[in-house]
């Protein structure tokens, strides 16, 4: 008799989970979805927060407000992410790639040259707290942790700093984009 307990005690649990899953799911993907680029890892992340979630409740650990919880779990397996990820530097031939090769034609060089322009321009422009962080890890290739290291800035706000400078440089070359994709 003990056992059945057991088992209606686990279904009930389940069904919790079930049920917060259902609530949260569109709240939690949203909130991720701004903040990851990339959709797999968003899905990746997502998956993670439920699986912590299911493994609380079996270690019968207390949460009181589940809500905020997923949300906190969900903040630090992004910051995992932007942490673990390193951005690659770039060589020769990634650099090369964004020039037009000699044959290439007049048009194919103007382009280049107005992309290039219009991305030193819209760097320019951003806050100087926001170009910092994207030049010293986009252009040079350096770590959150370095930066944060030599700056004395927390690798959170450098990372949302970044994240706000990509939207900026997004919405600012969005013009320019668009112009190249017609042609």
């Amino acid at each position: 008799m003990g056992s059945a307990a057991g088992v209606a005690g686990m279904a009930d649990d389940n069904q919790q989970i079930a049920d917060v899953v259902a609530r949260e799911q569109a709240k939690l993907t949203r909130f991720i979805k701004r903040r990851v680029p990339d959709s797999r890892d968003a899905e990746d992340i997502l998956q993670d927060v439920f699986s912590e979630l299911v493994e609380a409740n079996r270690l019968f650990m207390p949460i009181d407000h589940v809500t905020a919880w997923l949300f906190r779990v969900a903040r630090n397996r992004i910051t995992d992410l932007f942490r673990k990820k390193k951005p690659e530097p770039m060589d020769d031939a990634t650099i090369d790639a964004l020039f037009p090769s000699g044959d290439a034609g007049p048009d194919a060089v103007l382009v280049s040259h107005r992309l290039i322009e219009a991305l030193a321009e819209a760097i320019g422009e951003l806050p100087r707290t926001q170009r910092d962080v994207f030049v010293a890890h986009e252009l040079e290739g350096r770590s959150f942790k370095d930066i944060a290291a030599a700056t004395g800035v927390s690798v959170n706000t450098l990372l949302a700093r970044k994240h706000v400078a990509v939207r900026r440089l997004r919405a600012r070359l969005k013009p320019v984009h668009d112009d190249f994709n017609k042609g």
